[in-house]
């Protein structure tokens, strides 16, 4: 057994110290990846070595065994679990590995300690369990506890580590994020604070999608083992069927798949027989194998969901430079790179949460496309060059495109590919966000510009670039010598708004 790493240690102390200030119920934040099974047992020896029994819960039956040879491999012995007619089933152990499902069909074991994984699922048998024993201590462990209402249930939140101090680290790999296409959401309802899963099949489950994602893999995926998360069994059979006709070893997962057959495919993707996993969630958790590509084609509103998602491309290996994400869902130009998405306490359902979100959105700035054909990268704000294809913006007040744009002027409005349009009406809609305009004028001023309007396009604010602000503010004077703001100053109503 190696040493812990210095964010573990700091980790255990952090939650030592929490315990301490009279916290029955805290939660242990660390990135997918960052090594939380570790963490688990050091807090499990610490329990055992005070003479504490203990429940380690499980999200799924599938993660028993995975998490008893965990432990195992940790010097944790007298392990028992709670689940049907399972061979290590010892009522007397003093370490209790359950899964949920079971739990909340039997007897809950006799325990001083219940450390919960993956606690941001709020588990409705550990809630209850909370109420009626408020004896006992219950440590929640996951990378993503932001989800609302938590704070309710638990009183503390203990960040061991961010996944961007993690990658500064080497802990966990670097990524690239491409964004290679598009899809049109507009007609896709929210239910449940995501989409609506049958709406979003239809949306993203179209020959023309799914052909892209397979094209675009065999472009920017350098062959290397790739997770492929779809929205449903009907769109992920499609994505099969694709990589298949494209000649690539590929294989289905989904919820019903047995434990040893994704063990076997899991093993079959790391030695280079199969390719790429497509499956329907069911990878987020409990996955350690040596992914060096995801692709999204699963569009989300969940930050626990996208941040899940993208971690199990995260895990360093060796030889691993970096992870490449094929971003085919905008999940990123939406959300934000994972490295972006930070919370600094839990959510109690509060309306003050709506306040730090917009704080948290106005202080981490959105990704922006690289404009170059064919490239796709996504860069962070205030990155002019980009990393990928060497592209960086020449801007001149004289022209109306930038180079590399693929855009052309016809009359006095603008022909211009899809990126351009989306930089453009981004741009547009920081006006709205940063200077008080309305969505009625970011839509007239995309219109004066491309003759069209923005149907289809991201309401993605992001600040304008050199081109766009110069056409505002020309705009602005234009209008403001004209004959309505004339009218509109004699009348002493003037509400021209300098760009």
């Amino acid at each position: 057994m190696t040493a812990l790493w210095p964010h573990q240690e700091r980790g255990l102390a952090m939650l030592r110290q929490s315990l301490m200030n009279g916290a029955r119920h805290p939660v242990l934040q660390l990135p997918t990846g960052g090594g939380k099974t570790r963490l688990a047992a050091q807090i499990i020896k610490s329990a055992l070595a005070k003479g504490n029994r203990v429940a380690f819960v499980v999200p799924a039956i599938s993660l028993i065994d995975q998490t008893v040879r965990a432990f195992g491999a940790e010097g944790i012995e007298h392990i028992g679990v709670v689940q049907s007619d399972h061979p290590l089933t010892n009522d007397f152990a003093l370490v209790q590995v359950c899964s949920v499902q079971t739990l909340a069909k039997r007897q809950l074991p006799n325990v001083e300690l219940v450390i919960v994984d993956e606690c941001h699922q709020r588990f409705a048998v550990i809630e209850k369990w909370m109420q009626e024993r408020p004896e006992i201590r219950f440590v929640g462990l996951s990378a993503t506890p932001w989800a609302r209402g938590m704070g309710k249930q638990y009183d503390a939140l203990v960040i061991a580590a961010t996944t961007q101090e993690l990658i500064a680290q080497g802990i966990l790999s670097k990524f690239r994020v491409f964004a290679p296409s598009h899809p049109d959401l507009s007609k896709v309802h929210t239910v449940a604070g995501d989409y609506h899963e049958g709406e979003l099949a239809a949306a993203i489950d179209k020959p023309e999608l799914t052909a892209d994602v397979v094209q675009t893999w065999l472009r920017l995926g350098e062959n290397r083992p790739t997770l492929c998360f779809a929205v449903n069994r009907g769109h992920a059979r499609s994505l099969e069927a694709q990589f298949e006709h494209a000649g690539v070893p590929v294989a289905y997962i989904d919820a019903n798949t047995p434990r040893e057959e994704r063990e076997k495919l899991g093993a079959a993707l790391e030695a280079g027989r199969i390719k790429v996993i497509v499956n329907i969630a069911t990878m987020t958790t409990g996955v350690d194998l040596d992914v060096r590509c995801l692709i999204l084609a699963r569009p989300t509103k969940s930050e626990m969901l996208y941040v899940q998602i993208i971690g199990r491309a995260l895990r360093s290996a060796a030889g691993k430079t970096d992870a490449i994400i094929l971003d085919h869902s905008d999940t990123t130009l939406k959300l934000g790179f994972v490295t972006d998405i930070k919370h600094d306490m839990l959510d109690d359902g509060s309306p003050k949460k709506v306040v730090q979100r917009k704080t948290r959105e106005k202080a981490a700035p959105l990704p922006r496309e690289c404009p170059a054909a064919g490239c796709h990268a996504l860069k962070p704000i205030g990155v002019r060059k980009c990393p990928e294809c060497g592209f960086e913006p020449v801007y001149r007040e004289d022209v109306a495109v930038q180079e590399g744009d693929l855009g052309l002027l016809k009359g006095d409005k603008l022909v211009a590919d899809r990126a351009t349009k989306q930089r453009w009406w981004s741009g547009l809609a920081w006006y709205v966000a940063e200077r008080g305009k309305t969505e009625q004028w970011a839509a007239w001023r995309y219109h004066d510009r491309f003759g069209v309007w923005p149907r289809s396009l991201i309401w993605a604010p992001r600040e304008p670039e050199v081109d766009v602000r110069n056409w505002v503010k020309a705009s602005a004077i234009r209008w403001a010598k004209s004959a309505p703001a004339r009218d509109q100053v004699a009348k002493g109503r003037s509400n021209v708004v300098s760009a």
